[in-house]
């Protein structure tokens, strides 16, 4: 992204972790740290006037539920994307976190570096999910024999492999050459296919029927 810098704001209810990862962020040269909101309200005043370019938000704020956060600033502010940094363990969390538009999952308990990975990957229109995270999901959903299983179009196994990579709707619709509206029917038409409520949800089924290869999954 050449020198590019990405504005980045910090949500979360604990002052320390949050002081911690605002240092971090400084000390990241293509990387500005613009403040810290400690509640949903904090948040959606703080986007407005900041417009930063990628918000690293714990679902679990004193005041709201951050995934509603996440998706009224996915409303709101579409070209600001949010990455969900929690200590949760709850599977649900990430389906809830993806159908909001998150552009990432990380566990707190990960490394930095997982960490400056995913706002630069969420900034270039892809999707970032811990690896831990990632096998969970794998885990719960129901493996079906058959590469074809769920009957995609051709067109449809390409957006499902973008997917894959980690890719969201408008990334796709730039890659494939079509417009934006007509990708989302796609990935619409893909999760009504494959049963799924979320494109991670869509992948860890995928990944189960043998439709993509596990080691393509969102830059892993």
């Amino acid at each position: 992204m050449g020198d590019e810098v990405i504005t980045v704001l910090v949500v979360d209810g604990h002052q320390t972790f949050a002081e911690l990862l605002g240092v971090a962020l400084r000390g990241q040269p293509d990387l500005r740290y613009v403040g810290h909101a400690r509640s949903g309200e904090q948040a959606i005043r703080l986007a407005a006037e900041l417009k930063p370019d990628v918000i690293l938000l714990d679902p679990e704020l004193p005041d709201a539920d951050g995934i509603a956060i996440a998706e009224m600033l996915r409303h709101r502010q579409p070209e600001t994307r949010v990455v969900i940094l929690t200590a949760s363990s709850e599977a649900t969390l990430v389906g809830r976190a993806t159908a909001a538009g998150a552009a990432g999952f990380l566990s707190k308990n990960g490394a930095l570096g997982d960490v400056l990975n995913a706002v630069h990957t969420a900034h270039g229109g892809g999707m970032t999910v811990s690896t831990d995270i990632l096998a969970r999901l794998l885990r719960s959903t129901t493996p079906v024999v058959g590469p074809r299983a769920g009957g995609l179009t051709a067109r449809e196994h390409e957006v499902l492999a973008l997917m894959g990579a980690g890719l969201d709707p408008r990334a796709i619709a730039r890659r494939l050459g079509i417009s934006v509206h007509t990708c989302r029917g796609y990935v619409k038409a893909v999760l009504a296919k494959l049963d799924a409520h979320s494109q991670l949800e869509a992948v860890a089924v995928a990944t189960r029927r043998g439709l993509i290869q596990p080691d393509r999954q969102y830059g892993r």
